[in-house]
C-alpha cells in the first residue's frame, strides 16, 4: 500500500485536539473522515505528535497509507476539497517509504507561544495569543529559561496524567524575543521552543500558558 507524508495546517479553535475522539470534532477525525470518501472504509492517520484542545498548526506532519496511487499533488487537492468548511488544510504531500513513520521518523519538533503585552482588548488576533496588560521582562524571562537548556528530568513541567515512562527530556533551544506589535508601543513576546520529543503540557506549563501556537517539524 502506498504510504503518503502530509504536512497540515489547521486553527484548533473548533477542535478537542489532534486525537480523533467519539462524537467530539478532532482534527484527525476531520481527515480520517475526508479520506473515507476518497476510499471507501476505515482509515487511520498517524501524527508526528497530538495536539491539545485549541492548539493551532502551522507544521504538523502526518502519515496515511493507501490503497489508490495517488499523484500527491492529487491526493492534497481532494483532500482539501472534502475538509471544507472545516479550518484544516493539507498544504503539502509527500509519497514516502513504507517504513517511514511521522512519529518515529521527527528530528525535531518546534513550538512558538506568542504573547501580546498591551491595555487595548484583542480583536484580529484575540484567541491566537495570550493577552497580557502589563510589561514583562524578556530579559529576566530568558535567564531563567537557559536553565532548562538540556538533558533534565522535567517531572514538574508535565501533566498529571502524562503517559511518559521517563521525565528526562533534552531542551534543544528555548530562545524569548520580543519586538513591536502596534504602533500605540503595544509590544509582542515570542517563545520558541525545540526539541525531538516533549512531554504532555510540558511546553506549556515552561510558558506558563494554556492557549498554544505550535509548529511541528519533522524530515521525512
Amino acid at each position: 500500500m502506498p504510504r503518503y507524508a502530509l504536512k497540515v495546517e489547521y486553527h484548533g479553535g473548533p477542535f478537542v485536539g489532534w486525537q480523533r475522539q467519539t462524537e467530539l470534532p478532532s482534527v484527525q477525525g476531520n481527515i480520517e473522515q475526508a479520506l473515507s470518501i476518497l476510499e471507501p472504509g476505515d482509515h487511520t492517520i498517524v501524527a508526528a505528535g497530538r495536539t491539545d484542545a485549541g492548539v493551532h498548526a502551522v507544521g504538523q506532519v502526518a502519515h496515511c497509507d493507501l490503497v489508490t496511487d495517488w499523484t500527491p499533488f492529487r491526493l492534497s487537492e481532494a483532500l482539501n476539497f472534502h475538509l471544507k468548511p472545516s479550518p484544516i488544510s493539507i498544504v503539502s504531500c509527500a509519497k514516502v517509504d513504507e517504513d517511514w513513520h511521522a512519529r518515529f521518523s521527527a528530528v525535531e519538533r518546534k513550538y512558538e507561544f506568542r504573547i501580546v503585552c498591551r491595555r487595548a482588548p484583542l480583536t484580529h488576533e484575540n484567541g491566537l495569543v495570550w493577552h497580557v496588560k502589563h510589561h514583562l521582562d524578556v530579559k529576566a524571562m530568558q535567564r531563567g529559561a537557559n536553565y532548562l537548556l538540556g538533558n533534565h528530568d522535567f517531572t514538574t513541567f508535565r501533566d498529571a496524567e502524562c503517559q511518559a515512562k521517563s521525565p528526562i527530556r533534552t531542551l534543544d533551544r528555548l530562545d524569548i524575543t520580543e519586538r513591536d506589535y502596534d504602533q500605540a508601543g503595544g509590544k509582542e513576546i515570542i517563545f520558541e521552543v525545540e526539541g525531538k520529543s516533549f512531554l504532555h503540557h510540558q511546553v506549556r506549563n515552561m510558558v506558563g500558558r494554556s492557549e498554544e501556537h505550535t509548529s511541528e517539524l519533522q524530515s521525512p
